[in-house]
């Protein structure tokens, strides 16, 4: 416990990233190392960095119910341990959020996932989050890596979509993705909670 606790008092106080932030550094993540599912997010937007608390918002609305989870199991530390790529919210560009910023998961990624070590299913959350956690593996598009699924289950990553309510026209273009992924994904996280 001390060497996360340590970790996210240096987490928290970061700045590497300060200068390009629009609202300043705020760290939002959530980290336990009993978690036994980790969320690999994008980075917090604008919503989530007024309150500092991980997917308090429409997507987080979304996820939890493709999880079949209440809002205390998935703020239960122990159980979810909730990474974003970037920990900041990096600012908006002319589609929506910018990406997260590269400067975050270099300096911390490894070291938050090295104190993760229960940690049995990893869900990789839009395209930053698949790059990161499945590599080469990874395909061209989106849909083609969610669509891989399958592939990827033994190793405990599940790649998703990002619960985004700008993502509802992808959505409703994959139904395959509610109808298949999300009740697998949500059996093997009932699981992991007993």
């Amino acid at each position: 416990m001390t060497s996360c606790a340590n970790l996210l008092k240096d987490i928290r106080a970061c700045e590497i990233c300060a200068a390009h932030l629009p609202l300043g550094p705020r760290p939002v993540l959530q980290v336990s190392p009993r978690a036994r599912v980790l969320i690999a997010g994008q980075a917090p937007g604008r919503k989530v960095h007024a309150t500092g608390i991980p997917f308090n918002d429409p997507s987080g609305d979304r996820l939890r119910l493709w999880l079949g989870v209440t809002r205390e199991q998935f703020y239960d530390a122990n159980l979810f341990a909730i990474v974003p790529m970037g920990f900041c919210y990096p600012g908006t560009g002319a589609g929506g959020d910018l990406p997260p910023r590269a400067e975050c998961a270099r300096t911390w990624r490894r070291r938050v996932l090295d104190v993760l070590p229960e940690v049995r299913l990893t869900l990789a959350l839009g395209q930053f989050a698949q790059a990161w956690h499945l590599k080469e593996q990874k395909q061209k598009t989106l849909t083609g890596t969610v669509m891989s699924w399958r592939d990827h289950l033994p190793s405990g990553v599940v790649p998703m979509p990002h619960p985004s309510p700008r993502n509802i026209r992808w959505f409703k273009a994959n139904p395959w993705f509610e109808a298949d992924v999300v009740p697998a994904v949500r059996a093997r996280v009932a699981d992991l909670l007993k």
